[in-house]
């Protein structure tokens, strides 16, 4: 697990595992963007709480302290699986409700979509450029954009 960390506060937190030739955790909040971590493998029930655990819990403490604050996640199964459920709950996480198949509706996809759209013209050669490219456009974004996507 690398990260990436860039804290801003707010009361809602976002972190998706997305694939592609590499995969990786991103958070986000109507603040800001939040950390960005790269991960080594595909994202399974135990790799979910991993990141959950040493990714998500940090910078959920950086954001908002002891502020309660709500998390959002897709409906992948990794995400809803008993397991994951308890795990929020024994950390005493609210999780939003979130309908299924609705990516149009999620901040994180719409923020994604502008990384891609600015990373269009990129050709990375190899997965660690690609990485350096991700976080290059990552830090380009503002806490305008985020609050916009979330708070419409």
């Amino acid at each position: 697990l690398e990260e990436e960390r860039r804290g801003t506060e707010s009361t809602l937190l976002e972190v998706q595992c997305k694939v592609s030739t590499v995969s990786d955790g991103l958070a986000m909040s109507s603040a800001g963007v939040g950390p960005l971590c790269f991960l080594r493998s595909k994202v399974n029930t135990a790799v979910y709480q991993d990141v959950l655990e040493h990714f998500m819990l940090p910078a959920a403490d950086k954001l908002y302290g002891d502020a309660d604050f709500i998390f959002q996640q897709d409906l992948a199964p990794a995400n809803s699986v008993k397991a994951t459920s308890t795990w929020f709950k024994d950390h005493g996480i609210l999780v939003l409700n979130w309908p299924p198949n609705s990516p149009d509706l999620n901040p994180i996809e719409n923020l994604w979509g502008i990384v891609k759209r600015k990373m269009r013209y990129a050709r990375p050669n190899n997965a660690e450029e690609l990485k350096a490219t991700i976080r290059a456009t990552w830090a380009l974004l503002t806490p305008e954009q985020c609050y916009r996507l979330i708070d419409y």
